[in-house]
């Protein structure tokens, strides 16, 4: 349970001292929630947190990859902040749950983790997500026990406090685990299927090394149209650096919370905005043979077809 006492944080029965930037953010988190309302109304963008897949879906769609086939070279739909849906609409960048985005086709998740007395919480900022790191690992091997051709990749960022220990934590709880990969080695998709595939990056050395091509990763937006122009380019980059020893990510996520023209743009209003221009950019590459390798697309709010575009980048 989480709950906030200014000036102070609490995390279950343990309390954090909140900064006054903190304490700001919570502010506005509260001042947006009662001023911003979004409901999708196209099939790339998703905010309805009741999952109802349509009847056709194909859930377990890495089955259709030869094994051959390394994992860099392969078009991954995942989520950003996977489990930020909680905080309010300046903090909340998913609707679905851990166990439905898995079951919607998303591969790859984006986690912030704290470690406290032994405990790993996830979290979004200074806003608790109601989970801890066990918990997600548990909801993905149930998964990966019933979906043994697929493969999930997750990035751990360690959070606030005590980030050195995150590592040696996490490494702890999957000592010995033969459904979990944590070496450098890149893989082919033949040698990960049924397991949990980490990626390693700054303080985080367990895994795949993790390539972003937002090297400044800055999702502040002003202008929506500006965000297109940025995803372009990063989308390129992505294209050019697949198939190396590294995994490469690209975030299509943004806020305008922190800026001046875009201050009510919430993470689900530039999704709404964002979503649709995305599917239709990577729609363009149909026509291509091979198509291109994307490497890792981590979106907000995602909808099904949007999944399915991204998906279908590895099929020709």
């Amino acid at each position: 349970m989480l709950a906030v006492k200014f000036p102070w944080l609490q995390v279950g029965s343990h309390f954090f001292k909140m900064s006054a930037g903190d304490k700001r953010l919570l502010f506005h988190c509260v001042l947006l929630s009662a001023m911003v309302s979004c409901h999708g109304n196209n099939p790339f963008f998703n905010d309805n947190k009741n999952l109802v897949l349509p009847a056709s879906y194909n859930i377990p769609w890495m089955a259709g990859i030869e094994d051959f086939c390394p994992l860099s070279l392969i078009t991954i739909p995942g989520s950003h902040s996977s489990m930020a849906r909680y905080g309010g609409p300046e903090s909340e960048y998913q609707v679905l749950s851990l166990s439905d985005q898995l079951r919607a086709g998303i591969r790859f998740l984006d986690l912030k983790v704290l470690e406290l007395e032994g405990t790993l919480y996830v979290m979004h900022g200074v806003i608790y997500e109601r989970s801890t790191f066990r918990d997600v690992l548990d909801t993905v091997k149930a998964f990966l026990s019933e979906f043994k051709s697929e493969a999930v990749l997750i990035r751990v960022v360690p959070a606030i406090l005590n980030k050195n220990k995150v590592n040696e934590m996490v490494q702890n709880l999957i000592s010995n685990d033969q459904h979990v990969w944590v070496t450098s080695g890149m893989p082919n998709i033949g040698q990960v299927r049924g397991k949990l595939v980490f990626l390693q990056k700054s303080t985080f050395t367990l895994g795949i090394p993790l390539t972003e091509t937002d090297e400044n990763s800055s999702n502040k937006v002003s202008r929506v149209k500006e965000e297109d122009n940025k995803l372009i380019k990063q989308l390129t980059q992505a294209t050019e650096a697949s198939g190396g020893d590294n995994i490469v990510l690209t975030y299509t996520s943004g806020t305008g919370f922190g800026t001046f023209l875009g201050m009510f743009l919430t993470p689900k209003r530039v999704a709404e905005k964002v979503n649709p221009w995305l599917n239709q950019y990577l729609r363009q590459f149909y026509p291509n043979h091979p198509r291109p390798c994307f490497g890792i697309i981590a979106m907000d709010f995602p909808g099904f077809d949007l999944i399915q575009t991204v998906i279908n980048l590895n099929w020709w």
